[in-house]
């Protein structure tokens, strides 16, 4: 496919302001672009994937359950949140401690073919981290309040987190600094623009998830619930997973006490709100790991739909002349977002993505546009 680039561009806009148009709006911005961003909701993100996510940057222990390119993305990205957040004016929370992996007795045999999976990845991966077997002593040292109750894990260096909400409010923030024109409650869709026209702009990106089915209707929902508590009796370094045959759980340690538990994920676009057996089955595995969260004080129980394609991969869509899409990031939004942002960036200033071919990303095409 021909990308036509431009010494010559210098506006953009930019639809949806989530993790993925937040972030693009921004290094546009910054690279001489005036921009417009439009969105259907508010400057909160209430109704965006990232707003109700863990925001663990995890490429190994994804490496389970997705294909090697979005792991290879993982790993790229990994490298360049602490350059994205550094560019910012307001603090984000971002750790990269690794990931703890536990397992109760009864569940050792789903634990062995979780390590089988990341080892097989791992054997055409090369960069990713070695995985670390712990007995009760090394998960205790690692996290000195969970050695008492688990005499197995496994430790995933490198890997880390950062605060989605904290992200995104930063982003906001330098969206307004960088004097990005914004839209709020104002939905636009890529049919509404003809780019490189008089008065029109010169790109178009549609970053809008589930907002773009009227233009990709491949595009699905995968409803996920997380709960936030606030849990002083509980003191956790890193995110811990728990190997479960129903509901595989990640608690994630914020600032202050603060807690990300989650696990599901639902086949379905419903926005209704968490169901109390899924509620139950969360805080029940999280005080399986720690008794603590007995005690813990409820913030928030959340839901949100994360836009997927058929294959649960990436796809960056040449709409039209100019136009581009960017969606389909599923499950992994934080930890993939900086590598397809550089790949928009390459293609913009360009009109290649080398890595593109990197992360095995196909530049696919809307039918009927020309090449």
């Amino acid at each position: 496919m021909n990308f036509h680039s431009s010494s010559k561009l210098s506006t953009s806009v930019v639809l949806g302001a989530g993790l993925m148009g937040r972030l693009l709006a921004v290094q546009l911005a910054r690279a001489g672009h005036a921009v417009k961003l439009y969105d259907a909701g508010g400057p909160q993100a209430e109704g965006a994937a990232a707003r109700v996510a863990a925001a663990m940057l995890a490429p190994l222990a994804e490496s389970a359950v997705t294909e090697a390119g979005v792991v290879q993305m993982g790993l790229h990205a990994l490298g360049r949140w602490p350059a994205l957040i550094a560019q910012l004016d307001q603090p984000v929370f971002f750790q990269q401690q690794g990931s703890l992996i536990l397992w109760h007795r009864q569940d050792a045999a789903e634990a062995a073919r979780f390590a089988g999976q990341m080892k097989a990845i791992q054997q055409r991966i090369t960069a990713l981290p070695v995985v670390q077997p712990l007995d009760a002593a090394g998960v205790a040292r690692l996290e000195p309040a969970l050695g008492a109750r688990f005499t197995q894990g496994l430790y995933l260096p490198g890997e880390g987190q950062l605060d989605n909400r904290q992200l995104l409010a930063a982003l906001l923030h330098q969206l307004q600094t960088l004097q990005v024109e914004l839209h709020w409650h104002s939905p636009r869709d890529p049919g509404d623009f003809d780019p490189g026209q008089r008065g029109q702009p010169d790109w178009v990106f549609d970053c809008r998830g589930l907002g773009a089915r009227g233009q990709w209707p491949a595009l699905r929902g995968v409803r996920g619930e997380i709960i936030r508590v606030h849990a002083p009796e509980v003191t956790l370094i890193r995110p811990t997973r728990l190997i479960h045959p129903r509901y595989p759980l990640y608690i994630v340690p914020k600032q202050d006490h603060l807690f990300v538990i989650g696990a599901t994920e639902i086949e379905s676009d419903d926005l209704s709100p968490a169901s109390v057996r899924s509620t139950l089955e969360l805080l029940s595995a999280a005080y399986s790991v720690h008794t603590g969260f007995a005690e813990a004080r409820i913030v928030e129980i959340a839901t949100q739909c994360r836009p997927a394609l058929p294959h649960n991969l990436p796809a960056i869509r040449h709409l039209g002349p100019r136009v581009l899409q960017i969606n389909g990031l599923f499950r992994h939004g934080f930890m993939i977002a900086p590598a397809l942002l550089d790949v928009v960036m390459e293609l913009v200033t360009t009109g290649e993505s080398a890595l593109a071919n990197t992360f095995a990303l196909g530049l696919e095409q809307a039918e009927g546009v020309a090449s």
